[in-house]
């Protein structure tokens, strides 16, 4: 008895000999749904491994006074453009728009960057660069995509509206649209504090390698 759908699979003639046929949408929804998982999973692992390659890139380093000055001086303007954003943030309240909202959509990710080139540079040693421009692109870039959608879940058109004039990470410098009063409270909500004493010590470590 004749099976029509067996005979399409075996003898499509369509089918090159050896090879399945392929589904482009079915991949392209694997490659997305692999896409969205490790989004998540980037999510969760963003802090302890940043942590440790943070440790590992310590123990590497050999700085001097001239390069402690200068590194040192870029990661305080890091620490600064997160201490501003951090100021501007209501979280689960307000979509933050305000402050260093109006020109990027991430300036705590931005800081963040600005604030390890410093502390790379201040080591001195420059080609740790590589591996943490890698390590960025790899685990933050998808955690700023998923925190995306889950702004486009609580903020809907607004956020759509937004990401429409704001870039997602690199800056443009335009007139600010929304205005919002900086907090000191915000920022102590937030925990940043915490990020400005992990700077500070980590400073002052450089500062003791730099005597042995």
């Amino acid at each position: 008895m004749r099976n029509p759908q067996l005979e399409k699979r075996f003898f499509n003639p369509h089918r090159k000999r050896g090879f399945p046929i392929r589904n482009p949408q079915s991949e392209i929804r694997n490659r997305q749904s692999a896409i969205r998982n490790w989004n998540v999973v980037a999510q969760r692992i963003r802090v302890p491994a940043g942590t440790l390659l943070g440790v590992i890139f310590l123990l590497l380093m050999r700085p001097s006074r001239s390069a402690l000055w200068l590194g040192g001086s870029i990661a305080v303007c890091g620490a600064g453009i997160r201490t501003w954003a951090a100021g501007h943030i209501d979280k689960g309240r307000v979509l933050a728009r305000s402050g260093p909202y109006a020109f990027t959509r991430n300036p705590l990710y931005l800081g963040s960057l600005v604030m390890a080139i410093g502390v790379i540079v201040a080591g001195q040693v420059y080609w740790l660069l590589l591996p943490f421009v890698l390590f960025y692109l790899t685990v933050y870039y998808p955690v700023m995509r998923a925190e995306e959608q889950e702004l486009l879940g609580g903020y809907g058109e607004e956020f759509k509206e937004y990401a429409g004039k704001v870039p997602l990470f690199f800056p443009r410098f335009t007139t600010p649209a929304a205005t919002s009063r900086f907090l000191w409270s915000r920022v102590f909500q937030n925990r940043e504090h915490r990020t400005l004493g992990g700077l500070l010590l980590t400073e002052a470590f450089l500062i003791l390698r730099s005597f042995y």
